[in-house]
């Protein structure tokens, strides 16, 4: 553990007494409870993740920053406040210091989960979907900070592929570009979020927790990055993907006349298409939250074994 790094951690009690006895933990981001979802609809949905992974026989660790410390393992309370608390900022990579220093309320997206969660000694992460390139992203150069981070921190990401909001082939060709591997759990074509189908073929498609296990074991004692393990939308929720995309392009035609931009327009979106969706997107949202989270568990739990045996 990177010692002046480590100065800045406060672990929960459950996380801290998994990292003694050397049991299996799955790091959750926060991001997805300030901004994610409505209350209370975040902190039952977290709840249940939660669970997930506890029921899958490892410990969840939900990161997040307050008072100037990165908590690892928010508490009862600490939930609440990130559930409930209107002024809390979205942190990134880029943020972390400055949130810190000014001790104000941070909720960590995929990348600033994946740096604290490495950094807190976990390399397994559940979250709901990556971000990526943006779509007009060659006029605006908008590309979410995840895609980097993956290809820097050695963490491994179990999601539901990315967001159809994005251009997702260039988000593909990103992370082929930076050297990380995606691969499907299941499944031959990356998944959009809300469908469980796509026309992206992936390379690599595994089919149990200790085959995912193996493949983060040699990519790590090679000395490379973080990778994306893609689990599809449960099938009863996945959603058309031509009626998704037709939602998204509603939502963005608002976003540009509204003048959102930035980390603004990825929240006003989604919100956007729940609206329009009568909640089957919240549903799918929540449904593959879930599944990815039960998942990153069982991942947790074998490469625990692997290391053990090691």
């Amino acid at each position: 553990m990177n010692k002046q790094f480590s100065a800045f951690l406060k672990f929960g009690t459950q996380v801290q007494k998994a990292l003694q006895k050397n049991t299996p933990i799955v790091a959750l981001e926060s991001t997805v409870i300030s901004h994610g979802l409505p209350y209370p609809d975040n902190l039952e949905i977290t709840k249940k993740m939660m669970s997930a992974i506890t029921e899958a026989g490892a410990v969840p660790a939900v990161i997040g920053l307050v008072d100037g410390y990165i908590h690892v393992g928010l508490d009862e309370d600490e939930l609440e406040l990130f559930a409930t608390h209107k002024d809390i900022l979205k942190i990134s990579r880029a943020d972390i210091a400055y949130c810190l220093s000014e001790k104000r309320l941070g909720a960590t997206t995929v990348s600033a989960t994946m740096l604290c969660a490495f950094y807190a000694g976990i390399r397994v992460f559940s979250t709901g979907g990556l971000g990526g390139v943006h779509r007009g992203a060659e006029e605006t150069f908008d590309i979410s900070a995840d895609l980097t981070e993956l290809s820097k921190t050695p963490v491994l990401v179990v999601c539901s592929g990315a967001k159809s909001i994005l251009d997702i082939p260039k988000t593909l060709e990103y992370l082929e570009t930076q050297g990380v591997p995606v691969i499907g759990y299941n499944t031959n074509h990356f998944p959009l979020f809300f469908t469980k189908e796509s026309e992206y073929p992936l390379t690599g498609c595994l089919k149990s927790p200790e085959e995912i296990t193996s493949l983060a074991d040699i990519n790590w004692k090679l000395g490379l990055t973080g990778m994306v393990v893609a689990n599809p939308v449960p099938s009863i929720d996945s959603l058309e993907g031509s009626i998704v995309e037709k939602w998204i392009q509603m939502a963005t035609l608002e976003a540009i006349q509204q003048g959102i931009k930035g980390k603004a327009v990825t929240p006003f979106i989604l919100a956007r298409i729940a609206e329009l969706s009568v909640g089957k997107t919240m549903k799918a949202n929540k449904s593959l939250l879930v599944n990815n989270a039960a998942l990153a568990g069982k991942i947790a739990v074998s490469l625990n074994v692997l290391n053990s045996k090691i």
